[in-house]
């Protein structure tokens, strides 16, 4: 096969890869800490990390279940199988349930989670008996017929039930308080007076079944699901075609506590870092609440990230140093106590110099060269502008933007490498003049393709214009999106929607990620809202965003929510500098009868011209990429399926110099 074939294949088999998952969601759930197994036919059923998977015992495969795949929640509580039906059911921390049937189908019984009055929706235990399920909640008991998948009755009993017992047509329920009572399954179960306090009954009838779980946990341990370690993810960094994590949350949930780790995936599979207190025990008290991580972005693979305790190092994933007040000019606000040496932000320039961000202390910047040589900049932030100091990036004028998020002074911060100089900016003004309260949140900053600078807000996302950056008392713009309805009233634009993270992909779109109301999408327009994805309307884990990162050349959009990572497949990938016949192609090539699908032109520049022609050069439809890729249904300016034949694909870039052609073939 001569090279130019191979190489058409190969663009070929990554077309059809690209093609499938363009629109598409994932979720990447944990199934290491096994909670739960319950067999049900030929299959073990397993409950892991509040996620669930099964295991053929015929044939020895594997199925992962999850959201984005086939269920309807994300926080697995229990699962129990009932051997009449042939049916499991599934229980999540919010009442929600999914009944899975034997062959894969799925079927969600939301009545108990769309409930409006306010009960306890808490799913504590389940126990089965005939075709039934009998399900202990925060507010009694419900009955459930599997293979209906009806819910039959509620006993309101206004009790956190925890443990259900059946013996001679009585159910003996044992309370969160530890009383046990007893109701006739002949009799009204719905009166609450006939459920009387049990005097005849047995300790043992509550306590939890583990009989699969003892006898398979030690098949069970040797299977390998795939998936992270764990569903903590905070922040995300992607670099090297890589996306790296940890898992916060300093500053975020003080109760959070979470152990220190880096979990990074390359697209196929996962990397969990060497844990330093493996080998040493006394890092153990500082190798906990990682709230930032970065990398190199050429020679071996050095990372770092920092957290509550310190800066930690790792090079091609093994635990180098922990960098900290005896070792670095790093401090401390408390003298010398080591655990708080807070670091929630850290950047590499183009030197390959680190700069970290040092919170609450007497000197908040400092940088590690590329030699191992700590500086102190000399930088100190007063006025509890320093509590929390998260998100710096040097911008395309070399400034190092970063901001203060917490809810006693949050500001936006600008520091000039060259001079020393330091810019704080706490008081916010529209362009309408309008003072903004937003001194409780400032949480994340970035340059737009405009090199206007963007911070989101609990009162929404702020721009603040490129000729504005030098002001001393700069304006910031709150986008205005006309209401189109006859009238000159205008919006602003996502008003009063906190903002909690912004990521900008391969089109110059704006991701942002938002605090219980979802992912945003806004064209490059910056005022077209593109996408409002919830939990309501798609595979998204939760509507609390921590993070979003973008790899530039798939156009994958990573999510790092409260319930775990998810992604998304978007339409918009890097742009190229020039196009050629050598990486501008279409897919798929030739467009087959069956084929209903947008077919998909990428390798363009950056907002590149397209026109798609027939034969004797007419246009039958245009547009711009978005980024690096356009996409088109197939149809003629009318919306008619296009005739069988050879379409041409004309390109040029934005400038109006001249692209490429390229040749799509439709049969139909």
């Amino acid at each position: 096969m001569k090279k130019k074939n191979i190489i058409s294949f190969i663009f070929l088999l990554l077309a059809n890869i690209l093609q499938a998952q363009i629109g598409t969601w994932k979720d990447y759930m944990s199934y290491t800490e096994v909670q739960q197994i319950v067999k049900g036919g030929n299959k073990l059923y397993v409950r892991a990390d509040s996620s669930i998977y099964d295991y053929n015992l015929n044939d020895q495969s594997i199925t992962t279940h999850s959201r984005a795949k086939d269920l309807n929640d994300v926080t697995i509580v229990k699962i129990r199988w009932n051997k009449v039906s042939k049916r499991l059911l599934i229980a999540y921390d919010n009442g929600n349930m999914d009944i899975l049937e034997s062959n894969g189908n799925v079927i969600n019984m939301a009545d108990l989670y769309n409930k409006e009055n306010a009960i306890d929706k808490s799913i504590v235990n389940i126990i089965m008996y005939d075709e039934k399920a009998y399900v202990c909640t925060g507010f009694g008991v419900m009955n459930i017929d599997t293979k209906k998948a009806v819910i039959n009755e509620s006993y309101i009993l206004n009790k956190t039930i925890t443990h259900l017992y059946v013996q001679n047509d009585v159910m003996y329920a044992k309370t969160s308080d530890n009383k046990i009572l007893q109701v006739s399954m002949k009799s009204n179960m719905i009166d609450p007076s006939n459920w009387t306090d049990a005097t005849d009954y047995k300790e043992e009838w509550f306590q939890e079944d583990t009989s699969d779980f003892d006898e398979y946990m030690p098949l069970v341990s040797t299977l390998k699901p795939g998936g992270p370690k764990n569903n903590n993810f905070f922040s995300l960094h992607f670099n090297r075609g890589k996306l790296y994590s940890v898992p916060g949350m300093y500053m975020v949930s003080y109760m959070a506590d979470r152990p220190g780790c880096i979990q990074v995936f390359d697209g196929n599979n996962w990397q969990i870092y060497e844990d330093p207190t493996d080998n040493n025990p006394d890092l153990k008290q500082y190798y906990y609440e990682l709230d930032c991580i970065t990398t190199t972005s050429s020679g071996s693979e050095r990372v770092f990230a920092g957290g509550k305790s310190g800066l930690f190092e790792f090079i091609d994933g093994r635990f180098v140093k922990h960098h900290t007040i005896n070792n670095s000019t790093l401090t401390s606000p408390f003298g010398d106590n080591k655990i708080y040496v807070v670091i929630q932000g850290i950047t590499f320039d183009s030197q390959g110099t680190l700069w970290c961000l040092n919170s609450m202390a007497n000197n908040n910047i400092h940088t590690l060269d590329a030699n191992n040589n700590w500086n102190d900049c000399n930088v100190y932030l007063k006025e509890n502008s320093n509590i929390n100091l998260r998100h710096p990036f040097f911008d395309s004028r070399g400034l190092l933007w970063f901001v203060n998020d917490n809810w006693l002074s949050s500001a936006l911060h600008c520091y000039q490498p060259e001079t020393g100089g330091i810019k704080t900016i706490n008081s916010f003004y529209n362009q309408d003049g309008s003072s903004l309260n937003i001194n409780t949140g400032v949480h994340c900053v970035l340059e737009d393709n405009d090199h206007n600078i963007w911070i989101g807000t609990v009162a929404g996302p702020l721009m603040l214009p490129a000729d504005e950056i030098n002001s001393s008392n700069p304006v910031f713009t709150q986008v205005k999106i006309p209401r189109n309805d006859g009238t000159n009233y205008a919006d602003y634009l996502l008003n009063n929607i906190d903002i909690n993270a912004m990521a900008m992909d391969g089109a110059g779109r704006l991701w942002m990620g938002t605090a219980n109301n979802g992912v945003y999408l806004i064209n490059n327009d910056k005022m077209t809202q593109l996408q409002h994805f919830t939990t309501a309307n798609s595979p998204l884990l939760s509507d609390y965003i921590y993070d979003i990162a973008v790899n530039p050349t798939s156009g994958v959009v990573y999510i790092s929510t409260e319930k775990g990572l998810c992604s998304y497949h978007s339409d918009a990938t890097t742009p190229n500098e020039d196009m050629d016949k050598d990486n501008v192609w279409a897919y798929p090539n030739p467009v087959e009868p069956h084929y209903t699908g947008l077919i998909t032109i990428t390798g363009l520049s950056y907002n590149a011209d397209v026109k798609i022609c027939t034969a004797n050069g007419a246009i039958i439809n245009q547009g711009r990429s978005n980024g690096g890729i356009y996409q088109w249904d197939g149809c003629d300016s009318k919306g008619k399926r296009v005739a069988s034949g050879v379409y041409m694909v004309q390109t040029a870039k934005s400038d109006g110099s001249k692209g490429t052609v390229c040749k799509i073939a439709v049969v139909n």
